[in-house]
């Protein structure tokens, strides 16, 4: 039950609030609204595109970071009670992971309408790779958030495992990774250099030379501009995750009570608008549109989708 905040003035408060702050109804509001609007888009687009795969990624991201902010809203009418904290650090911490497992699916497919002779990964791989890294950083950061939110000073459990299991979790995966996000932009950088200069890779270029033969196909797709913003959107929702996977690592680092947790405008800046720019740039930007509305199929690999699934119902268990 929560202490009694009879009379307290708004820093004595803030004192007691888990948050070390009260959070601002306003912010929590508008995102509410904002992760709303583009989460219903989002499931009207994968109906009405038939991007199914969109559901249990870019969706699922929606609804969770709107139960996130739906819990900071709760927060600011009743500050020092913890069910909503736990809610919402334990929801704004996994949400992103599936939205990112979108982005790997996403340039899988650009490789196969590009030309996989291009790739050093083939467009499967991107797929299987990539979003196993999500499924295992969903596990643990989930577990991790699980731990840290039911945290108990009292009971001589402080958030302190809690806390490194999701810091793990984090520089495990990018946008939650350094490792992934690293490995991902190479693999991506190099494909998009090779496509440009004309440079495939040897074996890949021999094996696709035979097919080409019979198919009459050059193996070299064409980058139009619908796929040249499709690019770009990717390329830039991967960065604003990237800036947010930063700032929860060193928001981890500091410590529960430091001064970067402590400090409202920067989870609202460096999470809450890295992410909500990052999700409606799919909406303005939709592969249903730029991607597979070119006749690519719109299908996402059965690894990606039952790994996310699974690795959503794992969190959780």
């Amino acid at each position: 039950m929560a202490p009694s905040i009879a009379g307290l003035t708004q820093d004595e408060i803030a004192r007691l609030s888990p948050y070390h702050y009260i959070p601002s109804q306003g912010a929590a509001l508008a995102m509410i609204i904002l992760w709303g609007l583009s989460t219903l888009l989002h499931t009207g687009q994968a109906i009405r595109y038939k991007t199914w795969f969109m559901l249990p990624t870019v969706v699922l991201c929606g609804v969770m970071e709107t139960f996130g902010w739906s819990g900071r809203l709760w927060s600011f009418y009743d500050p020092v009670i913890e069910l909503p904290y736990q809610i919402q650090i334990t929801m704004t911490i996994l949400a992103p992971t599936p939205l990112i497992a979108a982005t790997f699916v996403l340039f899988g497919r650009i490789i196969g309408r590009l030309g996989p002779v291009y790739s050093r990964l083939s467009p499967r791989l991107y797929a299987i790779i990539f979003c196993s890294c999500d499924v295992i950083s969903l596990v643990v950061q989930g577990l991790g958030g699980g731990l840290a939110a039911s945290a108990n000073e009292k009971d001589g459990r402080g958030p302190e495992l809690g806390g490194n299991l999701m810091l793990g979790g984090i520089i495990f995966q990018l946008p939650n990774s350094t490792v992934v996000i690293i490995t991902f932009s190479a693999c991506s950088g190099e494909f998009i250099y090779r496509y440009m200069t004309r440079r495939p890779l040897g074996r890949r270029a021999a094996h696709s030379s035979l097919a080409n033969i019979e198919d009459g196909n050059s193996g070299r797709g064409v980058l139009t501009s619908k796929l040249k913003l499709m690019l770009g959107a990717l390329s830039l929702s991967t960065l604003l995750l990237f800036i947010r996977a930063i700032y929860r690592t060193i928001e981890l680092f500091d410590g529960w009570n430091g001064r970067i947790i402590s400090t409202e405008v920067y989870f609202n800046v460096l999470d809450g608008a890295m992410v909500i720019v990052a999700i409606w740039l799919l909406n303005f930007v939709h592969p249903g549109v730029f991607l597979f509305g070119e006749g690519s199929s719109s299908e996402c690999p059965r690894s990606c989708t039952a790994g996310m699934a699974a690795g959503s119902e794992s969190a959780w268990t």
